[in-house]
């Protein structure tokens, strides 16, 4: 029977960042309401479109649907979220502790990490609500990226040890006491997260070799945290008998990746659902998509008038303009999934090619850079941060230079302090300063992790330099450097990578506009995996590149100047 016909009281969408988890979280909401149940959808994802899909503005207050009886839907806002944990910690110490004190606290309240705890607060106060479980029959969880959903799930453990073992009264999260007051809550959390009657992970994947391979990786840290109750969604299965060379090169890629389904994945029961040829905005084409996830057919429009017009330039014209500027450092980012990797690998192959020194390289622990290319391909050498190596690297170091002239018991705190969460955001962000440096000698192709982490390393950068000076007393060369280089165009160039579809679009120009804030600029966006230059004779295709035309318009008209279009191929992306 399928999974989602009667459900557990708690479900979590997770998944790679595009892969579908709005949508369908979104279609399991109405269609749970519908049958006349009390639903409250909770969005965890720092860049979400939950407004767009559910067709009303979804605010940080829970409000009911207008066209959906029974519905009521969030958005966790990480910055508004960070804003009320620090007044909860500070609040009560206001009118008792010296201002000095106070400003300490906010201090250490400032960084990147808070945010993310933050987050987690909200979420585990909305799982642990005696008033929301009073109030509503299932709660649904829109959760965020992978990566950030793991660290989310993975903390909840992590402060629990951290707490317990805590002795000074001080964490990089702020004064001891405003985690003790949560931790009971973080108890419970893990409780609901684990208790198979209570909670579902439903991990989403697109039939594609990476998405499938970082639906493994989640199973397997879900199942080590104890969160056994996992389901599986491959969305987006195309299945196609037309002769279109294109649709059998999908097809063809959608059977192959489903024929060497991880044995992992292949235990768990799941759900195949069919591309569609319509974005399931609102709340009619969102029941169109619970009965596609049902099994229903799902009827093709109609295109009456196919032609494609003027189109963006080809991405190689942006390789060449680069090409010629024989140095420095060029960032791919992106939401997860549009092909960051696909792309950054290109480029500097291209490079390589024009006889230029490069160095490829990704922040993103999920990556899947080809590492034999920097063996055999001249010129071009590969290479990827672990965070676990650069953790232990950055430790010894920070223990090696501000702790030789402790004690021993100021050494044991020092060695306390290194081992919250917050210190492995730290190491990362530096190994990135220094990957960043190298581009005064070469060029630097930075395959940079998914929209929700990058900013947390771009956003860590003031932080960062407070906390490196709390530790080791000076700020390394290159961190020094990192924020002036990045804001110059004629060092870094930033490619925004998007797909010509609603989220990655919206999530892209979200990025933008954080990198604005920060005096970043973008240099150029290029919209991947495009059908739009492509002759397409099948029906439902020519459907979906109709579709796109909206998106490649609005990117070109709207959001830069210079766009480049990479055409599908049947390569699988990022």
């Amino acid at each position: 029977m399928n999974f989602l016909i009667k459900p557990t009281r708690f479900l979590f969408f997770t998944g790679k960042g595009g892969v579908g988890k709005t949508s369908l979280s979104c279609a399991a909401a109405v269609a749970l309401a519908d049958q006349g149940n009390r639903v409250f959808l909770v969005c965890t994802d720092p860049a979400s479109n939950l407004s767009d899909v559910l067709g009303v503005q979804v605010g940080t207050s829970p409000e009911e649907h207008p066209k959906v009886p029974g519905l009521q839907a969030i958005n966790i806002d990480p910055e508004e979220a960070a804003g009320r944990y620090r007044e909860k910690i500070i609040g009560p110490y206001r009118g008792k502790l010296p201002e000095i004190a106070l400003a300490a606290m906010e201090e250490q309240l400032s960084g990147a990490c808070t945010m993310e705890i933050a987050a987690f607060d909200e979420f585990a106060g909305l799982l642990g609500s005696r008033n929301v479980l009073q109030a509503f029959d299932y709660v649904i969880f829109d959760t965020a990226p992978t990566g950030h959903t793991l660290r989310l799930l993975q903390l909840p453990s992590a402060w629990d040890g951290f707490i317990e073992t805590n002795i000074t009264g001080t964490s990089c999260l702020g004064p001891l006491a405003g985690l003790t007051q949560q931790h009971q809550m973080y108890k419970n959390t893990i409780a609901t997260l684990t208790d198979p009657e209570m909670a579902t992970v439903v991990l989403v994947c697109r039939p594609e070799t990476a998405s499938l391979d970082e639906a493994v990786r989640t199973s397997i840290e879900l199942s080590a945290l104890g969160m056994d109750n996992q389901k599986l969604v491959i969305n987006g299965v195309f299945i196609s008998s037309s002769k279109d060379r294109l649709a059998q090169a999908w097809h063809k890629r959608s059977q192959n990746a489903l024929a060497v389904l991880p044995d992992i994945l292949s235990g768990l029961d799941r759900i195949e659902t069919p591309l569609l040829p319509f974005l399931p905005l609102g709340v009619e084409k969102l029941r169109h998509l619970w009965q596609a996830m049902l099994g229903a057919a799902i009827d093709v429009p109609t295109i009456e008038d196919d032609a494609i017009k003027i189109l963006p330039p080809a991405a190689v014209a942006l390789f060449k303009k680069i090409e010629r500027q024989g140095r420095g450092v060029i960032m791919a980012m992106g939401k997860g999934g549009v092909g960051k990797t696909t792309i950054a690998t290109e480029l500097a192959k291209y490079l390589a090619q024009a006889e230029h020194a490069v160095l490829l390289a990704t922040t993103d622990p999920a990556a899947h850079l080809d590492f034999s290319l920097g063996r055999t391909m001249e010129n071009l050498t590969v290479a990827r941060i672990d965070p676990k190596e650069e953790t232990r690297k950055y430790t010894a170091k920070v223990m090696a230079e501000a702790g030789k002239n402790l004690d021993e018991q100021g050494r044991k705190l020092l060695a306390e302090d290194l081992r919250s969460p917050c210190t492995e955001e730290i190491a990362v962000f530096q190994a990135f300063a220094q990957l960043v440096d190298r581009g005064e000698h070469g060029f630097i192709v930075l395959d940079t992790a998914p929209t929700g982490h990058t900013l947390l390393l771009l956003d860590a950068a003031q932080a960062y330099h407070r906390e490196v000076e709390r530790t080791t007393q000076q700020l390394p060369h290159a961190v020094q450097k990192l924020l002036p280089r990045m804001r110059d165009p004629e060092y870094t160039k930033v490619l925004i990578i998007t797909l010509a579809e609603m989220t990655p679009v919206h999530e892209a120009r979200q990025l933008e506009k954080d990198l604005e804030r920060a005096s970043i600029s973008s240099y150029a966006w290029i919209i991947n995996q495009s059908l739009a230059p492509l002759s397409i004779t099948d029906s439902f295709l020519a459907a979906k590149r109709q579709e796109e035309m909206q998106y490649i318009n609005q990117v070109v008209t709207q959001y830069s100047k210079h766009v480049f279009l990479e055409a599908w191929c049947d390569i699988p992306i990022d």
